[in-house]
């Protein structure tokens, strides 16, 4: 990315990327359209209220593996093959140490995390059963992200997409046959989720095979101190930042839990959809970080600031769009999931649009602050963005104790875009202000 056209590069950086996301985001679609429309509103309300404990655990998982594949790219747009290497090697060893501390940690809080929640009696073991099965999958997805990381990290995103479309396939067949013709519930659902995690690593292992400047040597993956402490420096405040992110979204969500299972069956449903009206920033975002880490890596700053200002264009048609189809047709694409008694159905119905309504008011403020995240990761700056999930946290646990009081039950939508609001404006200055000490001050890069 550090030579050609930078919005022909974007483009065709972020299409499989955008690609694979749509897919990813399909396995959760998959798994709550199945389980609505087969065991009803409650089974649906306990797999819908356990995603943010599940993002608390997977957020962690991310915040490495996207740590360690901005130092790669990092690594690779400046040519230092060898370098990459051992940036491979010793990420393998944190990985790997991760990945068995979150998984023990995870089983071993998952009861009383759940209960702290105030979750409803009438999905409380239902939700414990699907997190017990999904945690147990922990080690299978720090693998797909480490692997797909770095190969993004060297500019394939191809093949994080095709171990998409398999593992995609391999979750909706499972989901078929465990949920529909089996009827293991919920318990079903989770564990079509996590084989296909291990066919998504499958695909990802074979490519990285196929590319001997991801190959660490032994002396790679014996513990360099030196790049062990600058991977955790990069590494830390995204973990941190995204843990304080869920523990934000974990308030939220008991504050909805008070109100019963059916405001919550509602609420969560419409959160199962901010993962698909997101993704698009996502991706961009994803792109445009990759081409910043490169070409701020290889020390032109103008081809920065380019790529920035056309990854920002992008984004801004594409947060339109998505706009326009959740105004138009965001309660017919609701009732696809929504299958019981027909007075269940129309209250959780209308819980369920009205907050999609509030997200899609707000989905500017969540791709913006997308954007400038990745584009200050990019930039080496990892501090700005763990400051931006402190106030992420602190916005959505005063909004969501406070709104409804205000406002009743309905006030508890509004936390989510005040929290990506407030997030966003410290980012945007914070990018700026990188910009213009790196632009007065050239010896930084």
């Amino acid at each position: 990315m550090t030579r050609g056209n930078p919005v022909r590069l974007i483009l065709l950086f972020l299409l499989p990327i955008l690609a694979g996301n749509i897919l990813q985001q399909f396995y959760s679609l998959v798994d709550s359209y199945i389980i609505g429309q087969i065991n009803g509103v409650t089974a649906l309300s306990a797999v819908s209220t356990s995603g943010w404990l599940d993002w608390l655990v997977l957020s962690i998982s991310l915040g490495l593996t996207q740590g360690f594949s901005i130092q790669g790219a990092q690594d690779f747009g400046s040519g230092k093959s060898e370098a990459l290497k051992r940036t491979v090697g010793q990420s393998i060893l944190l990985a790997a140490g991760s990945a068995v501390l979150i998984s023990l940690f995870s089983q071993l809080l998952l009861r009383p995390v759940v209960a702290l929640m105030q979750t409803p009696e009438e999905i409380f073991e239902l939700e414990i059963l699907y997190l017990r099965i999904i945690f147990a999958g922990t080690p299978l997805v720090m693998t797909v992200n480490f692997l797909s990381g770095f190969l993004r990290a060297v500019g394939n995103s191809r093949t994080p997409l095709i171990s998409m479309i398999f593992s995609t396939l391999t979750n909706a067949v499972l989901d078929l046959l465990f949920v529909g013709l089996f009827r293991w519930g919920v318990a079903g659902a989770a564990l079509a989720t996590v084989i296909a995690q291990g066919a998504s690593c499958i695909v990802c292992f074979i490519a990285i095979l196929h590319l001997p400047l991801l190959h660490p040597a032994k002396r790679d993956l014996h513990p360099d101190l030196p790049v062990l402490r600058r991977l955790l420096r990069t590494c830390s405040p995204l973990v941190l930042g995204n843990v304080v992110i869920s523990i934000g979204a974990l308030v939220l969500q008991t504050v909805v839990n008070g109100f019963g299972y059916l405001f919550a069956a509602g609420y969560n449903t419409a959160g199962r959809l901010q993962g698909p009206i997101e993704i698009a920033g996502v991706a961009i975002s994803s792109a445009s970080g990759t081409f910043i880490a490169q070409n701020y890596g290889a020390g032109n700053m103008d081809r920065v600031r380019e790529g920035f200002r056309k990854s920002f264009y992008i984004m801004l048609v594409a947060c339109i769009l998505i706009m326009s189809v959740i105004f138009a047709f965001g309660r017919p694409i609701l009732l696809l999931f929504l299958n019981d008694e027909p007075a269940v159905v129309d209250q959780v119905l209308d819980y369920a649009h009205r907050f999609l309504v509030v997200m899609a008011i707000g989905l500017p403020s969540l791709y913006f602050l997308f954007l400038y995240r990745s584009a200050l990761q990019g930039l080496g700056d990892t501090f700005i963005p763990m400051l931006s999930g402190f106030l992420e946290l602190i916005i959505r646990i005063l909004s969501a104790i406070l709104l409804p009081r205000l406002f009743g039950m309905s006030g508890v939508f509004y936390a989510e875009i005040l929290a990506w609001g407030s997030a966003a404006l410290l980012l945007i200055v914070g990018y700026y202000h990188r910009m213009h000490r790196l632009r007065t001050d050239p010896h930084r890069l």
